[in-house]
């Protein structure tokens, strides 16, 4: 009874997430929940409570509970623990942004005409100040004016506006991702009476996940609840240990106001002890917070592997496999399928699975890398969402999902269209030869290149395109010669076109790899990834060289290089560095693990790496081997 009553000792949180969502003396949290500490049982067990004392003046009200997710996927999960209970609106932070603005059209237009004046103004200064119009930057801005202007013009004929949280937002009357998040945090940051909408609608607004949740919306959550404290309620889940994305917000858990509640929870009911000790120590130099194992749980293991970087890594990696069934007898440390291994970078992934040459490139800009990375950027869906299935169904022989998909995802399939078209059956005999054309390109098991399926799409009209793929398709040859032999290195250059050029160089299988591996068909993830997901064999692969990245430096985390001047710089101002951003990688990256870990360092000091690693009170000399 002893040994059941220390597993449960984080019963005392779920009493205080009840209290704070008593709807007649609402209060504010923060939560702090490690990893592994059952957020989502917690989660489950109070709104359960508030269901039974609070539900039936929630439903009489109208109201609604909303839980905010970080990916769809733990929606569902939710959503199905909790029954569907309409009482709870559980969705993701774009799906609850746009459910909060989508009626109020007049407002949403006031805000995308400022910024599509201030964008276009801005853009016309640099063009003013362009050496030559007649390069590849300037014409791709005057094509950005154009493009925004015509927009601009189109706003008064906007009666509703669109958005899809899930996929491609190309109409004219759509508006994209970041728009709506920053609509939405515009509007309640600064709107008296959307803070009375929403308090009205969601008195208690729960966020999972907050340290990664996108930071202007966070912040505008924090004025809704100081302005509505005494009628609302704001729930915060998170771990600042766990913050991976650079769009979330820093520090999250500090000073806030002393009337919220903090509970904490102290039990990891994933992993067996030794994991969990090792990311306690991880931990040690940024806070004081420490988990304790389920009592029954064995102890588990973890080991460092040490290898030089030059080393074959395909070859170190299998060594490492049966290193690990010979210490644990697990023989499942040797069958690939079994043993989840996380690299650094995704482009480490790319290399390995083949779609560098669609990645790379636009992985460099950072206002794609989130979206490319959790696989909503919009552009990418074009050939992700719309040409893979298309093309799998043609290669399946399935002439039906073929045109259903067109069908599904094609402007001349729209109703309007085919009616006001002189010759119906002409229209549609030209959209089955559009399709004849798209298709021809993998005729013969040939893999085309991205650009070329592209300017078929352009040039028939087939599917929509996203603008910055019609400023490429449109160029003319005469254009593409300028641009192409312009030398002026002086000209700032749109990062994403520049990007893309590049991407659309790729073959189409590298769009299929992309997509096995983002659906996590692969025996392959980052670290960042892998937030909230458990695996019972865990090998976590370190090599700065081969990831290429700058956010991110295990060499500095285990000494090996020191902290670059602007390391030193956002530590004297108590900003976040590469070592702390390291630090937190490491720590979601090894907490994955139940049952086994091993990590693998290829570094060009061995020595160093094993001496620090000791010194760091991270693994004891038998648990580390030079290979």
């Amino acid at each position: 009874m002893i040994l059941a009553d220390e597993n449960n000792i984080d019963d005392n949180v779920d009493i205080q997430i009840s209290e704070c969502l008593n709807p007649n003396n609402p209060k504010s949290f923060f939560l702090f929940a490690g990893a592994g500490s059952g957020k989502t049982r917690s989660l489950v067990k109070a709104l359960t409570e508030f269901k039974k004392n609070h539900g039936n003046n929630f439903i009489l009200n109208n109201q609604k509970i909303a839980i905010i997710t970080y990916t769809n996927a733990a929606a569902d999960e939710i959503k199905q623990r909790l029954k569907f209970d309409p009482i709870f609106y559980v969705s993701t932070i774009h799906s609850y942004a746009w459910e909060l603005i989508q009626l109020f059209t007049s407002d949403i237009k006031s805000y995308v005409k400022a910024r599509l004046l201030k964008d276009i103004e801005d853009l016309e200064l640099a063009q003013s100040k362009a050496r030559s119009l007649q390069n590849k930057s300037s014409i791709d801005r005057a094509r950005k004016i154009k493009s925004k202007t015509k927009r601009l013009e189109n706003l008064p004929n906007v009666t509703r506006f669109t958005y899809n949280p899930n996929g491609d937002n190309f109409k004219k009357d759509s508006l994209n991702h970041s728009e709506v998040i920053g609509i939405t945090a515009d509007f309640i940051a600064n709107e008296s009476l959307m803070q009375d909408i929403v308090a009205a609608r969601f008195p208690i607004i729960l966020v999972d996940e907050s340290q990664d949740t996108k930071k202007e919306l966070i912040d505008a959550l924090f004025t809704l609840q100081k302005a509505k404290k005494g009628v609302f309620s704001l729930g915060l889940f998170g771990d600042t240990m766990q913050r991976i994305y650079a769009d979330g917000k820093p520090n999250l858990g500090e000073s806030l106001p002393s009337d919220w509640v903090f509970p904490t929870k102290k039990m990891n009911h994933r992993s067996n002890k030794r994991i969990i000790k090792l990311i306690n120590d991880i931990r040690q130099e940024v806070d004081d917070q420490k988990q304790q194992p389920r009592k029954e749980k064995p102890e588990g293991i973890v080991r460092l592997f040490i290898a030089d970087r030059a080393s074959d890594k395909i070859v170190t990696e299998n060594i490492v496999a049966k290193k690990m069934f010979t210490l644990t007898t697990d023989k499942s440390w040797t069958e690939p399928d079994e043993v989840k291994t996380l690299i650094l970078e995704h482009h480490m992934a790319a290399i390995r699975m083949g779609f560098i040459g669609l990645f790379e490139p636009l992985y460099k800009v950072d206002r794609l890398k989130t979206s490319l990375i959790d696989g909503s950027l919009s552009t990418l869906n074009l050939f992700k969402n719309t040409i893979l299935p298309l093309i799998e169904a043609h290669k399946s022989g399935d002439k039906f999902s073929v045109m259903r998909i067109v069908k599904a995802n094609s402007f001349l399939f729209d109703k309007n269209v085919i009616v006001n078209s002189q010759d119906q059956l002409k229209h549609l005999s030209e959209i089955n030869d559009n399709v004849s054309k798209l298709l021809a390109l993998w005729a013969d098991n040939s893999d085309p290149y991205l650009k070329d399926i592209l300017q078929v799409i352009f040039e028939t009209k087939l599917f929509p395109l996203p603008n910055i793929f019609k400023v490429i398709s449109s160029r003319t040859k005469k254009e593409e010669s300028a641009f192409e032999s312009s030398e002026d290195e002086e000209e700032l250059n749109d990062d994403a076109i520049d990007a893309w050029d590049v991407a659309l160089n790729a073959k189409f299988s590298e769009v299929s790899k992309y997509d096995e591996y983002l659906k996590e068909e692969s025996k392959f993830a980052t670290h960042q990834g892998v937030k909230g997901l458990e695996f019972p064999r865990v090998v976590v692969i370190i090599d700065d060289e081969e990831a290429r990245g700058f956010m991110f430096s295990y060499d500095k985390l285990f000494g090996t290089k020191g902290p670059s001047a602007s390391d030193l710089k956002n530590e004297a101002e108590g900003n976040d560095t590469g070592i702390d951003r390291t630090r937190r990688l490491f720590y979601v990256a090894c907490s994955r693990a139940e049952e086994g870990l091993a990590v693998i360092a290829y570094t060009d000091n061995p020595s160093l790496i094993k001496r620090n690693a000791i010194a760091n009170g991270w693994f004891n000399e038998t648990e580390i081997e030079v290979l």
